[in-house]
């Protein structure tokens, strides 16, 4: 079978998941990586084998060789980007989040139709194997019903700056940002229900806590402490058309004793979280009971989800397949995002 070749436009840090997992893929050949920054795109050239270095991506989406891209940039230029691609034949695997606006998702949505081409939406997490064995159990029954989800990403020290930190080109803090991969993932895990309406808040009490000594944290490559334009915080509640609802809390900064990454699920026949490892509770003969699966990881194993995803988009444009994220979940998961912002900015609840 052909060799499928790849472009990846954009290489700051979410890039080298998309890269190595490219370069491991026996059937996928890395042939060109693009960057404003010509030095820092010659760099990932060397490293992961790409023979063809561009700084402009559009000179890129002109290069016929190339079959599919994969966009790892700021999220004001994600829609821009991927429907430029489209239009010139490519297919897509973008970054999460889709875009900043249920309008971009929309256009990008368009795209996808005229073109005749493929989009998936890096929801990431989708793609760990735990996640894939739970949904299994799901399908099966498992969990019966499932109702209510709790998910929380929270750090207490962790706005990265730079462009995360600056609403222009972010679309939103902590929200946005992380907050999508758990939003997203219990909403997978539910079965995709329609939701009809948020209520939200939003906080910018903190700042960036640039201030902080003796405790480090990941910093964007043009990190700037004086520019923080973005929420300290969220927190929402989620209803969906079937009844069923997800609680959400996410933060950059916030002053708790640790970081907290948790999301669980409950159903009328069992519940089970994946964070921060992966767990099932169900009864049998009148008797609760914890269930501890047995998997190579207990939680979130970033490599093997990358490259679950990466596997799965080279299947898809060699099968011609729709993605296990397809631009449609894209366009809803911005609709809530969006509708989490308006409720938080309007102090009411937002129907969707």
């Amino acid at each position: 079978m052909k060799s499928i070749n790849v472009g990846v436009i954009g290489t700051g840090s979410i890039s080298a998941m998309h890269l190595q997992s490219y370069q491991k893929h026996a059937n996928a050949n890395l042939l060109a990586v693009c960057d404003l920054n010509e030095e820092r795109a010659q760099r990932a050239a060397e490293k992961y084998g790409a023979t063809k270095v561009y700084t402009d991506y559009n000179e890129l989406l002109a290069d016929p060789d190339i079959d599919a891209v994969s966009i790892c940039t700021w999220n004001n230029t994600h829609a821009e980007i991927s429907i430029a691609a489209l239009n010139a034949g490519k297919h897509v695997l973008v970054e999460k989040p889709l875009c900043r606006t249920v309008e971009e998702a929309l256009q990008v949505q368009e795209a996808v139709k005229s073109s005749g081409k493929l989009l998936q939406v890096g929801f990431v997490r989708r793609y760990d194997p735990n996640a894939q064995m739970l949904r299994e159990f799901a399908d099966k029954g498992e969990f019966g019903d499932i109702y209510f989800a709790k998910a929380s990403s929270i750090r207490r020290l962790g706005n990265p700056g730079g462009w995360f930190s600056d609403i222009e080109r972010s679309g939103g803090g902590p929200l946005i940002d992380i907050g999508v991969h758990v939003i997203d993932l219990c909403w997978y895990m539910m079965g995709r229900p329609k939701p009809v309406a948020v209520s939200a808040n939003t906080y910018r009490k903190l700042g960036n806590r640039s201030n902080v000594r003796n405790l480090s944290f990941y910093k964007a490559a043009d990190y700037d402490a004086e520019k923080n334009t973005v929420e300290d915080m969220a927190n929402a509640m989620i209803r969906f058309e079937n009844g069923a609802s997800l609680l959400v809390d996410v933060s950059f900064t916030l002053h708790s004793k640790e970081n907290l990454q948790s999301v669980k699920l409950y159903g009328d026949k069992g519940g089970f979280e994946i964070d921060p490892e992966v767990s099932i509770v169900t009864e049998k003969h009148d008797t609760i009971i914890n269930i501890q699966p047995q998997t190579d990881n207990k939680g979130f194993d970033f490599d093997a989800a990358f490259q679950s995803e990466v596997n799965h988009f080279i299947s898809c444009i060699e099968n011609g397949t729709t993605p296990l994220s397809p631009v449609e979940d894209g366009v809803e998961i911005m609709k809530i995002l969006c509708g989490i912002y308006e409720s938080a900015e309007k102090g009411a609840e937002v129907l969707l």
